[in-house]
C-alpha cells in the first residue's frame, strides 16, 4: 500500500472551536501537566455557568466544534449534563479529552452518538508510560479504551510526545491497532504549566528529531489505516506563516473566565477576552490579540516571546527554523 502524503491543514473560516475547561483538578500530576491554578483558578464552573457559557460560544451560522476539558473533565459531576447540553445547541461535534479514568460512569450515561472520547497516553507500555502520568495509568488507560471501542464509541488517542518518551512513539501504531483506536493525535510538548519549570533542553526536542521521527512514525499508522493528526511545528522555506489568532476561531476557556486565542499564552494574562456576568467582554490594555500582529523572522511571535530557547540562528542572525503557530495541523489518512 502507498501511504499519501503528509497534508498541511489550513484554518478553515467559518469554523470556530471552543476549548472549554470544565475544572481545573485532576487525579493525576503527569509531569507535563500544563495546568496553572495562579492564572486558570482552582474551582470548577457549575451546572448552570456551563449551560449559559455554551450559549455564548455557539454560534449557529458556523460548525463549532467543542472540546472539553480539565484537569481531567470526567470528575466534574455535570459533565454528562453539559455534553446533552452542547448537543441539544447544535454544536457540530462534541470531545471529551480525558486521561482515561472515566470517572461518573460515563460510556453508560452517554451514547456513542453524543461524544468523541479521546484518550491520553505517553507510552506504549506501563513501564514507559506511568512513570510520566502515574502508576497504573497505562493498565486503566487501555481498558477503558477497549470498552469504549466495544461499545461503538469514536475514539481517539493524544501522545505528548517529549524525550521522555520519543524513542518509544514507533511502538504506538502497533498498538492504537490492537485497542481499535482510528484516530492518533502526535502533540508537541509545550512550555507551560509544569513543563515551564524545566531546562529548555530537558523535554523539548530538536527540530531535527522532530522531522526525522515525527512524520515516519505517522506514515507507519497510517499504513495500518490510523487518520494521524499533528502539529507542523516548522515551517518550509519559503513557506508563509499564518496565526490562527487572525484568521481563525479559537477560544480557550477556563473557570475564572478567562478567553484566551493562543495556548502559548496560557500561563500569562494576556488572555483577550474575560466572560463577565456570561458577557464576553474584550479586555483593554496589551493582550495576546495586540501581539499577533506582529510580523517576524522567526514566524510565530508567541515562541519567540514565551519559548525564545526553541529558535537557533546562523552567525548572521538569521533564525535557522521558523516556527509555526501552534495550532496549525498536518495529517495523513488511510
Amino acid at each position: 500500500m502507498t501511504t499519501p502524503a503528509v497534508k498541511t491543514v489550513g484554518f478553515k473560516p467559518r469554523e470556530r472551536n471552543v476549548f472549554f475547561h470544565i475544572l481545573t483538578a485532576c487525579n493525576l500530576s503527569c509531569l507535563h501537566c500544563y495546568i496553572n491554578p495562579a492564572q486558570h483558578g482552582s474551582t470548577a464552573v457549575s451546572k448552570e455557568t456551563m449551560a449559559e457559557w455554551l450559549r455564548l460560544f455557539l454560534d449557529p451560522d458556523k460548525e463549532t466544534n467543542l472540546i472539553f476539558l480539565g484537569g481531567e473533565p470526567t470528575l466534574h459531576p455535570d459533565l454528562i449534563a453539559g455534553i446533552k447540553t452542547a448537543r441539544q445547541l447544535g454544536y457540530r461535534t462534541v470531545t471529551v479529552d480525558s486521561n482515561g479514568f472515566l470517572f461518573h460512569n460515563l460510556l453508560a450515561a452517554i451514547e456513542p452518538r453524543d461524544a468523541v472520547i479521546s484518550f491520553s497516553l505517553d507510552g506504549p507500555a506501563a513501564e514507559i508510560n506511568d512513570p510520566i502520568r502515574g502508576k497504573g495509568v497505562f493498565a486503566t488507560c487501555t481498558a477503558n479504551i477497549k470498552k469504549a471501542v466495544a461499545l461503538g464509541f469514536d475514539v481517539s488517542l493524544i501522545y505528548t510526545v517529549s524525550r521522555l518518551n520519543i524513542d518509544h512513539l514507533a511502538r504506538m501504531p502497533a498498538l492504537l491497532k490492537e485497542l481499535g483506536v482510528k484516530r492518533f493525535f502526535i502533540q508537541v510538548i509545550g512550555l507551560r504549566g509544569k513543563s515551564a519549570a524545566y531546562p529548555d533542553d530537558t523535554l523539548q526536542l530538536t527540530p531535527e528529531e522532530w522531522l526525522t521521527v515525527i512524520p515516519r512514525v505517522a506514515r507507519q499508522a497510517a499504513d495500518l489505516g490510523i487518520h494521524v493528526i499533528f502539529p507542523k511545528v516548522f515551517l518550509e522555506e519559503g513557506e508563509t506563516f499564518s496565526c490562527a489568532g487572525k484568521v481563525a476561531e479559537n477560544y480557550f476557556i477556563f473557570p475564572n473566565g478567562r478567553v484566551y486565542q493562543c495556548p502559548l499564552c496560557e500561563d500569562f494574562p494576556l488572555h483577550t477576552f474575560t466572560i463577565d456576568n456570561n458577557r464576553l467582554v474584550r479586555n483593554s490594555g496589551l493582550t495576546e490579540e495586540q501581539l499577533f500582529t506582529l510580523d517576524i523572522a522567526e514566524g510565530c511571535v508567541m515562541n519567540k516571546l514565551l519559548q525564545p530557547g526553541n529558535i537557533r540562528y546562523d552567525a548572521r542572525g538569521k533564525p535557522l527554523t521558523r516556527i509555526s503557530c501552534c495550532l496549525l495541523k498536518q495529517e495523513l489518512r488511510p
